[in-house]
């Protein structure tokens, strides 16, 4: 049976997630698209075939959408939409951050508890790439022993005006919040978000930048990030897991190196679509294969609210100036656990 997805956001991530299905995903059909904006609406209902619904709302209540896609831009428009889905009894794959707070996220935790079903997968997509996959069976065989330490960078070419010092944790470190947290296999103690004095030049009101995140887990790994979003070098995302017997590290993304000219140059990624694409389509045809069998096993509603308590918590320090901030969980629904 081939499962009629619809689409809600056509910026640059529906977009993107909109060929994806159309031209990519195995056992789906893109079935309806809705935006803000009609010109995208009419732009991609023409080029896929699908349905331009008015709205989300019409879009998520239509009885010719099986499951829904909800990549709006804010990310506050996310809630009404995922809730909507929820009700109508249909499994909605909602993009990042699953909700900007977390009164927000709880109320789809309620929801969901209240439908008594699992309905929502969060698009972390880092634990859908290759690298990370191999990664965390290196880290959970303990062939190199015990994570003692993490070292990881996330580093933008550059980022609009409209970006602020508060998104560098909330739109960028959040993927390392959810990454690391199911990289290690556990929960996060205690967290610091420090603001460097020097700046690069190429930041700009508003935005403080770089910043540095560190983390520590409840079983004591330490981990430090740095979150550098004009660093007018590339998309360059690393990761390496500090053990007793070794290090694990994530690998360049590309297969080509050149040498020339007395230089060897390995080929950064311009942005993160590029750096990503093979973890993309692994997430989006699992979720896709996951609806099919009536059971989701990806990041979940929970998975995105301990996201948002973590930066949360990471975004208090910076604005206390650097204190060191607990971060506590509630209890953990037993429909979240495995």
């Amino acid at each position: 049976m081939t499962l009629n997805v619809g689409i809600i956001g056509l910026g640059a991530m529906g977009s993107d997630h909109a060929k994806r299905i159309a031209e990519r995903t195995s056992g789906v059909k893109l079935a309806g698209v809705a935006d803000l904006k009609p010109e995208l609406v009419e732009k991609y209902s023409k080029k896929y075939g699908a349905k331009a619904f008015e709205s989300g709302a019409a879009l998520v209540a239509s009885p010719d959408i099986d499951a829904v896609m909800v990549v709006t831009s804010p990310d506050d428009q996310h809630s009404q939409f995922v809730l909507q889905a929820i009700e109508a009894g249909k499994y909605v794959f909602c993009e990042k951050p699953l909700m900007p707070t977390v009164a927000e996220c709880q109320k789809i935790i309620d929801a969901e508890l209240n439908h008594g079903k699992r309905l929502v997968q969060v698009g972390f997509m880092r634990r859908y790439g290759e690298g990370y996959i191999e990664m965390k069976k290196a880290i959970d065989s303990r062939k190199y022993g015990e994570p003692l330490l993490v070292h990881a960078t996330h580093r933008n070419y550059e980022v609009p005006t409209s970006y602020d010092t508060t998104m560098s944790v909330s739109n960028t470190a959040v993927h390392e919040a959810d990454l690391l947290h199911w990289l290690l296999g556990e929960d996060y103690e205690s967290g610091i978000t420090f603001l460097p004095k020097k700046q690069t030049k190429y930041t700009h009101d508003n935005l403080h930048d770089p910043q540095i995140v560190m983390l520590d887990t409840k079983s004591g790994v330490h981990i430090d990030l740095e979150v550098f979003v004009n660093n007018h070098m590339g998309y360059d995302i690393n990761c390496e897991i500090v053990c007793e017997e070794g290090t694990i590290a994530l690998k360049t993304p590309t297969n080509m190196s050149v040498k020339t000219k007395f230089q060897h140059e390995d080929p950064i990624p311009e942005e993160f679509t590029e750096r990503f694409k093979d973890a993309y389509d692994n997430e989006i045809q699992q979720w896709a294969n996951g609806v099919q069998k009536n059971q989701i096993t990806g990041p979940s509603s929970w998975d995105g609210l301990v996201a948002m308590v973590t930066c949360d918590a990471l975004g208090k320090s910076r604005d206390e100036g650097g204190v060191r901030e607990p971060i506590t969980l509630p209890e953990k629904p037993a429909l979240y656990k495995d």
